[in-house]
């Protein structure tokens, strides 16, 4: 699992649905969620956590997407398997990993060093716990 520390900047809350909004190593990210800790306030400090395999991966992307959370960072290692490939991947002074198919590696022609658009949907993005 992938961690990021974090502080909430925002929530907005219509009945049991929320969407919380952080702020990452200047990075902004947002989750949405319908339980919601009662502790969870503004500006309160959290871990938040993320499946790698639930990390998209874009290179040399334009226009709008839907993504909540695009996170600018550079690949730094490359395990290339038969089927999966385990990238990671740095921003801000934070590594994390995706995983991501083998084909969709050599269909971007992935290499070290490659600035990339790690994408994660706002239903992805959980609270591990509250510091």
């Amino acid at each position: 699992m992938n961690s990021f520390h974090a502080k909430v900047i925002n929530i907005q809350s219509v009945e049991n649905l929320n969407i919380i909004t952080f702020t990452s190593a200047d990075t902004t990210l947002k989750m949405m969620s319908l339980d919601l800790n009662d502790k969870l306030k503004k500006d309160a400090k959290v871990l938040l956590t993320c499946k790698p395999t639930a990390i998209a991966i874009a290179k040399n992307i334009t226009g709008e997407l839907s993504y909540s959370n695009q996170i600018h960072a550079t690949i730094r290692a490359i395990e290339m398997g038969q089927l999966l490939c385990c990238l990671q991947l740095h921003f801000n002074g934070v590594m994390f990993e995706s995983i991501i198919t083998s084909d969709s590696a050599k269909r971007l022609k992935l290499q070290i060093n490659d600035k990339v658009t790690a994408l994660i949907k706002s239903t992805d993005l959980s609270i591990e716990r509250i510091l």
